[in-house]
């Protein structure tokens, strides 16, 4: 294990929710080769740093099939590599792996922290971590602590099982075994759906394009294109049989007649599309309602006292608020779990999401008609690094600490997973991933504030 040095003008390297592991077809990590390279730049480095590990590192809820240390023994099987490079890169500096709700059991079960020493990787058990940078401390957490879905009440305790284990468990696991019984194997990218209210969405979007019949799919296209169109001229209709208002039907019914086989050919398909569109809304309309006196119906009896996804924010910035004031020397609250990176400023101090390297979906909604929406893929591989800032190389005169991202650049996986279908319906539209931009936290009043140290 690297041995510690002056941590006042340490540099942090922090990275979290990988989601390494789970049953079947959820062991393929598309990011492996980018993770390597990046823990072989640090066991290279001459900078005084450490790697955190903020949570979720590893999918043992998403195994299914072993129970307790067996989970380790897999994972050592089946990324044999990953684990020499992280034993190399601990040689040169400290690798620190906190537990998220994914990987809860690394907190269960004492075993692990031998297991992961024997990596050169310390495994802290606990939910949260203060680290000193310059003037300033870091407390670091995975994030799901603040999550009433994913909360883990009695922690450390190998059978705790909240909401979001069943969740795991049920779907994403058995979604890996599932995967590769499709026409293609999409089905594993269920971690990648967030909020996980969208997955039904998005069900239903890769049904479609990916799963569907080509000639049932191509047939329905230009219906559900024209949907917005045909519904407008099933009300014109319906005012045409009525005898209220029939102009914008003789003139249509006019002027395709100039085309003649064309334009009765034409004339056929939309009557067509007139008539199922409008049957659709005389359906559509009185479902609507049925559906929402149903949640209200649920709401008033309290079925879902939460939604399954919380704010992404609020919740968090109320966490930080309370670290800040508890140890005024705490600027920077870094977590994970909601695989957002994001940077804001909150009380002086900044809160910081280090995001997730897992693919991201990005939803693109159809410019017309009733189309599913297509699941862009990208990656926002990144790293966040805190320093100390200063125009010097020490740390005692320190300004600051500078938080930033780093990007590890992987290419956009669309041209494999999308089909020309989903490609031409976001030509235009695809999505440029960013990161927030460098910040630097300025220091307090040193007459205020203790010296910070480091806790595990």
């Amino acid at each position: 294990m690297a041995t510690e040095t002056d941590d006042d003008d340490r540099v942090y390297y922090v990275i979290s929710d990988l989601h390494i592991g789970g049953d079947e077809q959820l062991e393929d990590v598309e990011f492996l080769g980018e993770l390597r390279a990046f823990l072989e730049r640090l066991a290279r480095t001459d900078e005084n740093a450490e790697l955190i590990i903020n949570g979720d590192a590893f999918g043992l809820w998403e195994f299914t099939t072993v129970d307790g240390l067996e989970k380790f023994e897999v994972l050592e099987e089946t990324y044999p590599e990953l684990f020499e490079q992280l034993r190399a890169t601990g040689e040169n500096i400290p690798v620190t792996l906190l537990p998220g709700n994914h990987d809860h059991e690394l907190a269960a079960y004492d075993e692990y922290v031998d297991r992961f020493a024997a990596y050169n990787v310390d495994l802290v058990q606990d939910q949260s971590i203060v680290r000193p940078v310059g003037d300033q401390a870091i407390h670091f957490e995975h994030g799901h602590q603040q999550d009433a879905n994913n909360r883990i009440e009695d922690w450390g305790n190998p059978y705790a099982t909240p909401l979001g284990y069943y969740y795991n468990t049920l779907v994403t696991s058995r979604a890996g075994q599932l995967s590769d019984r499709g026409r293609y194997n999409w089905l594993k990218d269920v971690q990648a759906v967030t909020p996980t209210e969208r997955m039904p969405i998005w069900l239903l979007s890769k049904y479609f394009y990916r799963e569907m019949n080509p000639l049932i799919r191509y047939s329905l296209v230009p219906f559900l294109l024209l949907f917005n169109i045909s519904a407008l001229l099933a009300v014109l209709a319906g005012l045409h049989l009525t005898g209220i208002w029939s102009l914008p039907v003789t003139w249509t019914e006019a002027f395709l007649e100039q085309f003649g086989r064309a334009g009765t050919a034409a004339w056929f398909l939309l009557t067509l599309n007139v008539a199922v569109a409008g049957l659709l809304l005389l359906i559509g309309i009185p479902l609507y309602f049925i559906r929402r006196d149903i949640r209200k119906t649920i709401d008033r009896f309290g079925v879902f006292e939460t939604e399954l996804t919380v704010d992404p924010v609020e919740s968090y910035e109320e966490r930080a608020r309370e670290v800040f004031a508890a140890e005024p020397e705490t600027t920077i609250f870094c977590f994970g779990h909601t695989h957002r990176p994001m940077l804001t400023e909150v009380d002086g101090g900044v809160l910081v999401n280090t995001g997730t390297w897992l693919k991201r979906l990005h939803r693109r909604d159809g410019i017309i008609g009733v189309l599913p929406p297509v699941f862009y893929p990208s990656y926002q591989l990144a790293a966040v690094r805190i320093a100390p800032e200063s125009e010097s190389e020490t740390a005692s005169d320190a300004t600051g600490v500078a938080v930033e991202f780093e990007r590890f650049t992987k290419p956009s996986p669309a041209t494999e997973e999308l089909t020309r279908t989903e490609r031409f319906f976001t030509v235009g539209r695809e999505p440029v991933p960013d990161l927030p931009d460098r910040h630097v936290v300025e220091n307090p009043d040193p007459e205020t504030v203790d010296a910070p140290e480091a806790t595990d």
